[in-house]
């Protein structure tokens, strides 16, 4: 961080989602410095954590203090999620990118979310990139990535950010919540 004007700490809500399976937990885990587990754990209902980033917006400082929302990604769940959604500032939608029916559910995710939200800043994540690295799956290209982003953007008519994480090696996990952070802040505290 360059010399610049702490402006204060803010507190915003985040929400994990995308379908099962897709490693919401484990980024989440990762960026909370609790390290990669392999072994899948399904998500019940919601889970919850509590992570402070500092972030340089316009040349001012702020700590953003993200209370992270990590909601259960299986249909059935999809009565109780809607609970979860309720005051959330932010979110991160997360695909496997070697699961193309995952990236295909993105869109569906983010229609549910708005209900519950309205528009609210989005990180799209296609993650296991770790997989996709070592060639050996079939995997949704970075490009098809880029389209979704734009459509999402067309859509939401704001800008959405993305990126291809691995929460196994913990490439880009941190950013994406630095960029979620900086896009909350300039809706909510700088209107732009």
């Amino acid at each position: 961080m360059s010399e610049n004007i702490y402006s204060g700490t803010v507190v915003y809500k985040v929400v994990l989602i995308g379908d099962g399976a897709v490693g919401k937990t484990s980024l989440r885990l990762r960026y909370m410095g609790k390290g990669f587990q392999p072994i899948y754990m399904e998500t019940i209902g919601a889970d919850f954590a509590v992570n402070d980033v500092d972030v340089e917006v316009k040349g001012k400082r702020y700590i953003c203090r993200l209370q992270i929302w990590d909601l259960a990604g299986q249909p059935r769940f999809s009565e109780v999620r809607s609970l979860f959604y309720s005051g959330a500032k932010g979110a991160i939608a997360v695909y496997d990118k070697t699961r193309h029916e995952t990236y295909a559910h993105i869109k569906d995710w983010i229609s549910e979310m708005l209900r519950g939200t309205g528009e609210i800043p989005i990180v799209l994540v296609g993650n296991k990139k770790d997989l996709c690295d070592e060639g050996d799956v079939s995997c949704v290209s970075y490009e098809d990535g880029i389209k979704l982003k734009e459509e999402l953007e067309s859509f939401l008519g704001e800008t959405v950010i993305f990126l291809e994480t691995s929460a196994k090696t913990g490439e880009n996990v941190k950013e994406a919540f630095i960029e979620l952070s900086k896009l909350m802040i300039e809706k909510y505290i700088l209107r732009i």
